[in-house]
């Protein structure tokens, strides 16, 4: 920089204070776009020392406030040009600090990180000399020592704050005043507060709780399974420290969730389940009643958890091994306690999610989730997200082989998340990031990452011998103290206990383990719980529901759906579709498939009842036929009609989701889970996009009550049906759902006319019992002219689980069945009229699962002489429900009888790309159902 340049800067009026805020606009301004300046502003920030290095940004804005500090005290002044250029250098090495001190800081416990030095941190890089340490310079907006300090005080208080034990990155966060938050709060307090030997006394009894557990574990059961916490024993002090600071924050519950090292810490040292309970578990003791059950380290529990602030519900959610699939499931569980205590800013219920090091960068899961977390439809005010990063990944692996990045938690700046790398042998550290980081959360809103730095004291189970792949690290691991007898010796050492008091403690521990009863002392019993799952515990498949709305009432609510404000300007198809709903409403046309579903939830929603729909295209419907949320053509504003049923209706939510299967599916499944009343639907954009989500699938939906008695009631839409449209976008894979039915876990259906979805939506809503539902939708059924329904089918009606003959054959002539699900039935009935056969009854079946025997039988009463029956399906044969529902189907009909196949041949691909082929195949089933060959 030109020394007379710098000079003329300092003395002009430029730079008074006023018009400091002006200055830094400009220079914001030409930093993203020179040429938005004037060539005169151009010219003098072209000229500024390092402009073009992000590092710079924020010392150049400092040093227009120390310029128009120095322009206000004394325009006289005189100022020397060297030191003014060292100010700058001095703001830039404190910036320098503030975006890569973490990459300084002291973070791995056992010292065996190899990292680059950073040339930014030294002073030299900047031109600060050992004479210059002794001098004063102005300190811009670090928060330490006032307005200016001296270099050498200046650099070792940045040393401690940013390359300690704590290594914090937020400088890649936008806005100004989350970064001046953060700087305040990190700066202020030199990197860690200060603790009270009360709570250092507090810390050490969490590390003595999580290594006395684990030792008295492996003396107990040596050898058994438990994915040990030990070297990151600092998480169970640190989960305190987040809920102490939860409950100071108003907070009432918290839901975590994690895989499964650790978990039996957790649930012993922090949600206070029964050691005794725990031991019965490693002995395989079980209750049966129960059902199948699940191995120890993924079980959830609940409690109440006791805070100077009050009791806040803890909930630790069930976890299958899947690493991070849970972390939606939480999320969707706090949104549905939001909802439920009427809490839109998240102040009331706070999601934990703990991760793994190679899991939390190996996981697409990950990235979904934190897509999810500023949307309308899955925001839930910040989540905590805490990585045990034991240094290892996984069973044998490498971070080199782990993870393409520095860091496992660089996934955070996707939504500018701030991260705090702590390392986990200083637990004083641990305790300071964990209420920083709720702090954060409440303050803002927002994610925010801790990444505890730990290790791995064991192999990934405690059969293993990690010293086979990773043999200097468990060299290193063996020789090093365990956190507890680092900080236990620290405390000894400064007089905070006396070592009899350390051995007092860990045989205080070891009894409570050995009574078997509850060790944390802040347990309480449950009375933060703000749901009663009561009515909907124990009820069968058959239990009573009244389903029943007058034809007056559904009229009334007919009409109310169908009006829109004049002032709402509708696109033209839309509008086109309301004038006709009007024409339904009246009773002057049949309903259609949109009408029908709507005015479901019309009628829920005046009952009182919750509707929560997300999906894709869940507002509109992928096929155009929903239209819930209607779109302003004039001013994109939108308007809902089913949130105008009543004055005292019950509440409805519709959101377009992120692009999304796998986090979106399991969201909702841990919505449904935390809230039993009202209907829960998540939609497919076509059913076979729900593949995205088959873990989802596998190991909740499915699985969840026989392995943790856990209900829920989630419905899925999955569009399917063979229109030619290939081999992505014809089939929901309706055998995979079929494949997994066993024990009553859920509903299959596949409803065919309006007013069977009207029912079947109805029935899962009022219905107590709560059950998954997965619905194989329509998609040409939705304007087919033959699927309609009269508002008194839906008023005197209810869902039918098989549909006899509709037509009126003589059952004296029928010598052939045909049973069938779906769109096919249409096809199947016009070319039987076409033909003008009365020989062949068609059965519909609209429930698969479970599998309704005793409707059938009634239905098949009238056939007992038949002697052949068809299962006809649009499904290649290998597909649909050929083989997984056939033992049903031969256990329907009489005994003398036959069963054939009639639908495509076996196939590796669900559908064929081809609509000429498409088109002959579905002619050839046909024909082959009806016997025209």
């Amino acid at each position: 920089m030109r020394q007379d340049s710098l000079k003329a800067w300092q003395q002009s009026t430029h730079f008074a204070g006023a018009n400091a805020a002006y200055m830094e606009e400009l220079y914001e301004a030409y930093l993203e776009d020179p040429s938005s300046v004037s060539e005169e502003w151009q010219a003098i920030f072209s000229e500024l020392p390092g402009q073009r290095d992000e590092v710079a940004h924020t010392p150049i804005r400092e040093y227009f406030r120390a310029a128009a500090l120095d322009s206000n005290r004394s325009k006289k002044t005189t100022v020397d040009p060297e030191l003014s250029e060292k100010q700058v250098r001095v703001l830039q090495l404190i910036n320098a600090h503030r975006f890569r001190g973490h990459q300084g800081a002291d973070l791995d416990p056992l010292g065996l990180w190899k990292r680059e030095p950073v040339p930014e941190l030294d002073p030299a890089f900047h031109g600060l000399t050992v004479e210059d340490m002794s001098r004063q310079f102005n300190t811009g907006s670090y928060a330490v020592g006032g307005d200016s300090m001296k270099l050498g005080q200046l650099i070792d208080s940045l040393k401690r704050t940013y390359c300690g034990h704590i290594g914090a990155e937020y400088m890649h966060i936008t806005s100004t005043e989350e970064k001046r938050w953060l700087q305040q709060r990190i700066e202020g307090v030199v990197g860690v507060d200060k603790l009270s030997a009360e709570k250092k006394v507090q810390i050490l009894e969490g590390l003595n709780a999580a290594e006395g557990l684990e030792k008295y574990l492996g003396a107990k059961f040596p050898g058994a399974k438990r994915f040990s916490l030990e070297g990151g024993d600092a998480l169970i002090p640190m989960m305190r420290e987040l809920i102490y600071r939860s409950g100071d924050h108003g907070a009432k519950e918290m839901v975590i969730g994690m895989a499964h090292r650790g978990r039996l810490n957790m649930l012993v040292n922090i949600l206070g389940k029964k050691p005794g309970d725990l031991f019965d578990e490693f002995a395989g003791k079980h209750d049966e009643a129960l059902g199948s059950g699940d191995v120890k380290y993924h079980q959830g529990f609940s409690s109440d958890f006791a805070t100077p602030g009050g009791n806040v519900h803890l909930a630790l959610a069930f976890n299958p091994s899947h690493l991070e699939i849970v972390s939606p499931v939480v999320i969707g569980s706090v949104r549905a306690r939001m909802d439920r205590r009427g809490c839109t800013n998240g102040n009331k219920v706070v999601p934990v999610t703990i991760h793994g090091d190679s899991a939390i960068a190996g996981q697409g899961v990950v990235q979904e989730t934190l897509n999810m977390s500023q949307t309308r439809g899955f925001s839930v005010g910040g989540a905590i997200r805490l990585v045990v990063n034991n240094q290892v990944g996984f069973t044998t692996s490498n971070p080199a082989d782990t993870r393409s990045t520095e860091y496992c938690t660089d996934i955070a700046k996707m939504v500018q998340a701030p991260v705090f790398h702590v390392n986990a042998d200083d637990p004083e550290a641990v305790a300071f990031v964990a209420q920083l980081a709720m702090d954060y959360r409440y303050e803002f809103g927002r994610d925010v990452f801790i990444d505890l730095i730990c290790y791995r004291r064991h192999g990934h189970n405690e059969a293993d011998t990690p010293d086979a792949t990773q043999p200097l690290m468990y060299q290193k691991i063996k020789k090093h103290p365990t956190p507890r007898r680092l900080y236990a010796d620290k405390l000894v050492a400064t007089k905070v206990l006396e070592a009899e008091q350390v051995t007092e403690q860990i045989n205080t521990y070891r009894d409570q383990l050995d009574a078997g009863d509850c060790v944390v002392p802040e347990w309480r019993t449950m009375a933060e719980h703000s749901v009663d799952w009561e009515p909907y515990l124990g009820h069968q498949w058959d239990v009573a529901w009244d389903d029943k709305i007058e034809v007056a009432q559904l009229s009334k609510l007919a009409a109310a759906i169908s009006e829109i404000p004049e002032s709402h300007k509708l696109q033209s198809r839309v509008a086109k579709i309301y004038r006709d709903r009007e024409t339904m409403a009246s009773g002057d046309k049949p309903l259609d498939w949109g009408m029908a579903e709507t005015l479901a939830y019309a009628t829920l929603l005046k009952q009182g009842y919750r509707v929560r729909l997300t999906g894709q295209d869940s507002g509109r419907g992928t096929f155009f036929h929903r239209h819930a949320v209607l779109h302003n053509q004039d001013n994109a504003t939108a308007y809902m009609p089913l949130r105008h049923v009543a004055d005292d209706q019950g509440p409805i939510e519709i959101f377009d989701s992120v692009l999304s299967e796998a986090a979106a599916m399991a969201f909702e499944y841990g919505y449904a889970t935390a809230e039993p009343s009202g209907l829960t639907i998540w939609e497919a954009q076509f059913g076979d996009f729900a593949n995205g989500a088959q873990v989802v699938i596998d190991q909740f939906l499915s699985s969840g009550e026989q392995k943790w008695g856990r209900l829920c009631g989630l419905t899925l839409l999955l569009p399917h049906g063979y229109e030619g449209q290939g081999p992505e976008h014809s089939s929901a894979r309706l055998e995979r759902f079929l494949q997994l039915c066993a024990n009553y876990n859920m509903q299959v259906c596949v409803p065919t006319t309006p007013a069977q979805v009207y029912h079947m939506l109805r029935r899962q809503t009022i219905r107590p019992m709560r059950r998954p539902l997965v619905v194989m939708s329509p998609k040409s059924l939705l304007r087919h002219p033959m699927a309609v329904s009269s508002i008194e089918e839906l008023a005197n009606g209810t869902f039918q689980n098989v549909i006899g003959e509709i037509d009126d054959l003589d059952p004296s002539k029928v010598d052939r069945v045909v049973f069938c699900s779906g769109k096919v039935y249409f096809d199947l009935l016009e070319r039987r009229r076409k033909e003008e056969m009365d020989n062949v009854a068609i059965v519909r079946i609209e429930q698969l699962y479970p599998f309704p025997a005793e409707e059938m039988s009634k239905i098949l009463e009238p056939y007992q002489h038949v002697t052949e029956f068809v299962w006809c399906q649009e499904e290649p044969q290998n597909q649909g429900a050929w083989y997984c529902s056939q033992h049903h189907f031969w256990a329907a009909i009489p005994k003398r009888a036959q069963l054939s196949y009639a639908g495509r041949s076996a196939s590796a691909a669900p559908a064929v790309g081809y609509v000429s082929l498409h088109n002959t195949q579905q002619q050839a089933l046909i024909e082959s159902a009806l016997n025209l060959y």
